[in-house]
């Protein structure tokens, strides 16, 4: 999977060298490059949002802390993912904990508002149960809409030389 923009430090073994994409305009970065980058986002998120909302709604807990505790893991499973990937460059936990931070850090926030508005919106969402329809297709919505609407985000972060761009200066999916 190809995340946009490509900057390599100089010592990167085993790695080949691509041309990045020209800096500074939207323009170089293409929707495709912006939406893979936010799927990537979204994996994380949705494993801790899903994770957080499953164990919330379990336990009975309200939508407050349902919603701080799918918060939360999204967050962490987010740094998670984007920090494995650097790991495996031969990067230390530290370096790799720094990258994932400037990658991550605001499309995660942006995707976690979105959401979990959406799911605070949806009549009964919260309230469902997880055995209830109602639940899983508000939570299907909430984040395809975050999704959508991080994309274009994403996009602006990356022309920029942020965000997710920061990731392909040490790890490279394919």
């Amino acid at each position: 999977m190809d995340h946009g923009t490509r900057h390599h430090p100089p010592a990167t073994a085993g790695h080949g060298h691509h041309p990045p994409a020209s800096p500074g305009t939207a323009a170089a970065t293409s929707w495709t490059t912006a939406a893979q980058a936010t799927l990537h986002c979204l994996t994380g998120c949705a494993i801790g949002e899903v994770l957080g909302m499953v164990i919330g709604t379990a336990l009975g807990w309200s939508a407050l802390p349902t919603v701080v505790l799918a918060v939360a893991l999204a967050f962490v499973f987010g740094y998670a993912l984007t920090m494995r990937g650097v790991l495996r460059a031969g990067v230390d936990g530290r370096t790799a904990l720094k990258v994932a931070l400037a990658a991550d850090t605001v499309s995660i926030a942006v995707m976690e508002i979105l959401d979990n508005a959406v799911m605070l919106a949806v009549p009964g969402a919260m309230e469902a149960g997880l055995t209830s329809w109602v639940f899983w297709a508000s939570l299907a919505f909430a984040l395809l809409v975050a999704f959508l609407l991080t994309t274009p985000v994403n996009r602006w972060l990356i022309s920029r030389g942020k965000g997710h761009a920061v990731v392909h200066a040490y790890h490279h999916a394919h």
